[in-house]
């Protein structure tokens, strides 16, 4: 699982910093998450290939995280893609694109697919044999979702000199690997735990962008590998926080501490503070395992 950070601060873009955007890759996949202004130049600095982007989650309709849509889209159809694209936001959103491909007769010549979101309540949207994505509702000042990757459960590994030892014949390999029992060349039930060892651990990645503390997404989120959690604001600017409906470091922190996830990252950083070091070291007093998002920081878990 790799995650690239396109850009990790709130509000404008500046010189040196840039809005939401990042590209998780896990189990083949390649999932753009969020996609703020510039977010198509900060793939090519990356040399991520665009027709490997297939899915691109968006969080919430406010232009930090989404007014690079609609240039990545035409620069797709520049490129002369063919690849289907799917695109997953709350409702509106293909309003939004659609009206400005209208206005400027330019529409894709590639399939573009919008799958828009308005339940209130978590839900499956994405789904194949390797992976599923599911939203995680947030609490923002407009209708906003987090998103829940996970990997399915893979093959088993297979002992081959246990099997072979088991006299099982090699044409059953493949279904020990899917985890069935299965007879040996004497007509004998062979276990499949005394000839496979597990599979490697689905890894898993949540994604929350602006909301407010929200204890109740603790379940939702329980024990993932990593969780990116917005950080707009310090300690000290609680009292912004709750009016604008954003985190501080410290609350994100106590969200990871509540579901016991493998690591946070902090990001979503308003461009009021000089630096990063301070999110991190208030984080670090609730919780152990936290690290800083930074436009251009790639990260392999």
């Amino acid at each position: 699982m790799r995650l690239s950070i396109l850009g990790c601060y709130s509000a404008t873009p500046r010189a040196l910093t840039n809005t939401t955007a990042q590209v998780l890759e896990i189990n083949n996949h390649m999932f753009l998450i969020d996609c703020g202004e510039g977010t198509q130049v900060h793939l090519r600095k990356h040399k991520i290939k665009f027709n490997r982007i297939k899915h691109i989650f968006i969080s919430h309709l406010h232009g930090d995280h989404f007014f690079g849509l609609v240039g990545l889209i035409s620069t797709f159809r520049l490129l002369t893609r063919e690849t289907d694209l799917h695109i997953y936001g709350p409702k509106g959103i293909k309003e939004v694109v659609m009206l400005q491909m209208k206005l400027a007769d330019s529409w894709t010549n590639y399939n573009l697919y919008f799958h828009e979101l308005t339940s209130t309540k978590s839900e499956l949207i994405f789904e194949d044999d390797k992976v599923e994505v599911l939203t995680i509702p947030l609490d923002h000042r407009v209708y906003t979702n987090g998103y829940l990757f996970k990997e399915k459960v893979g093959e088993r590994t297979l002992n081959v000199n246990a099997a072979e030892a088991a006299n099982i014949n090699v044409a059953y390999y493949n279904k020990l690997k899917q985890g069935f029992d299965v007879e040996n060349e004497s007509g004998q039930l062979i276990k499949n735990e005394t000839v496979t060892w597990d599979g490697k651990k689905p890894k898993s990645y949540a994604f929350c962008s602006d909301t407010i503390y929200k204890e109740d997404i603790v379940p939702l989120i329980k024990n993932v590998d990593v969780l990116y959690h917005e950080s707009t604001f310090l300690d000290k600017h609680e009292h912004l926080a709750s009016k604008t409906k954003h985190s501080t470091a410290k609350q994100a922190a106590q969200i990871a501490k509540l579901a016991d996830v493998g690591k946070l990252l902090l990001g979503h950083y308003s461009t009021r503070y000089d630096g990063l070091h301070v999110f991190k070291e208030e984080a670090l007093e609730v919780f152990d395992h936290v690290e800083l998002c930074e436009d251009g920081k790639t990260f392999s878990f």
